[in-house]
């Protein structure tokens, strides 16, 4: 009698931590849902539509950027899942990770390293527009090898309608920032702190509430930390190829290499199981951290570089000559058009 009241005890106490646990888990996904619309509201924020205009009237480096966000990007995810032989759940991870559109570090990172911001935020919101449909196309594209075996089950329509609501959010953001852009720039400070929290709230999650996450695979840790190099890489190398400017090449290989990871965490948060998100949920932290860290240390490089270069050409300009007369007395000769010194210095150098 007394081993069957027991028994019913444990019982009962499994059914209320099981669901003071699936409790938790909603609750998480709706503070993630709204700190997510707050970090998508301020990304529209730095929409200018004029800029957007004048970008897609002349899109050759819009389609650079997204051939490496859409088409570079998930290829590298399939292929890092494939070489690393992680699990499904894991290799779903790195292929969300891996469709996801650029986020807000690459913009501030572009400023840093004197990219194009104005191409910069155009990627941004368009990969993010263009994500809706990208993703899940990405997903169906590279996931069959796992999904036809039947070792997972990708919930399309959670992950559809988890990025259909972004577009409110976004869209509100460009109309704050056509009709009163002080305020906007207000908001998008308030959304990187936010974006910031958004993070910290899903690592202390992971640990509390998804017990065991943080005791992960050692190739997912390794596929976290050269993934994004990679995808910095990538986009380098192919703006350089399809003959981009440099400023453009900086520019598309930040929006190349940094995700989305807010996006990313609220998509698996709100698309799969706890069991599921105990095997899921540390890379994009990981891929985060380490795109983070390889951001800081490009614009320490670059700092360091221009502060040379600077010193540099300093030591060679030359003093300017004095005004010239025209025969006749007509006034100075315009020397506006005469060889740059510090230019023809610079060119010599790279010779």
């Amino acid at each position: 009698m007394s081993n069957s009241s027991g028994v019913e005890a444990g019982h009962a106490s499994n059914t209320t931590s099981d669901a003071l646990g699936i409790a938790i888990h909603q609750a998480l996904s709706a503070v993630l849902t709204l700190l997510l619309a707050l970090v998508v509201f301020a990304l529209g924020c730095t929409v200018e539509i004029a800029k957007v205009k004048t970008h897609l009237r002349r899109p050759w480096g819009i389609l650079v950027g997204l051939l490496c966000q859409f088409g570079i990007m998930p290829l590298t995810a399939f292929l890092l899942a494939l070489a690393f032989a992680v699990k499904p759940v894991q290799a779903v991870a790195i292929l969300i990770m891996g469709c996801c559109p650029g986020g807000t570090i690459s913009n501030i990172v572009t400023y840093w390293i004197d990219g194009d911001m104005d191409l910069s935020i155009t990627m941004t919101s368009v990969s993010t527009v263009l994500a809706m449909g990208m993703m899940p196309l990405c997903l169906l594209a590279y996931s069959r090898i796992w999904v036809e075996s039947g070792m997972i089950r990708i919930p399309y329509p959670k992950i559809g309608i988890t990025l259909v609501c972004l577009i409110v959010p976004v869209a509100i953001g460009v109309f704050v920032n056509y009709k009163w852009p002080k305020a906007a720039k207000i908001i998008l400070r308030v959304g990187s702190i936010v974006g910031g929290v958004l993070l910290l709230i899903v690592g202390i999650a992971s640990g509390l509430l998804y017990q065991g996450s943080w005791n992960t695979d050692p190739a997912v840790v390794i596929v976290g930390v050269i993934f994004p190099l990679i995808g910095y890489a990538a986009g380098f190398v192919i703006s350089v190829l399809l003959r981009q400017s440099w400023q453009r090449c900086r520019t598309i290989a930040m929006e190349t290499g940094a995700q989305n990871v807010q996006i990313c965490t609220t998509v698996l948060q709100l698309s799969f199981s706890p069991g599921e998100l105990v095997h899921m949920f540390t890379f994009p932290l990981i891929y985060g951290s380490c795109q983070l860290g390889f951001g800081l240390l490009l614009i320490a490089v670059y700092q360091i570089y221009k502060r040379i270069a600077r010193r540099r050409s300093a030591k060679f300009i030359l003093p300017d000559p004095p005004p010239q007369s025209c025969p006749g007395g007509q006034g100075e000769v315009n020397t506006g058009f005469e060889p740059d010194v510090v230019a023809q210095f610079s060119a010599s150098e790279k010779i």
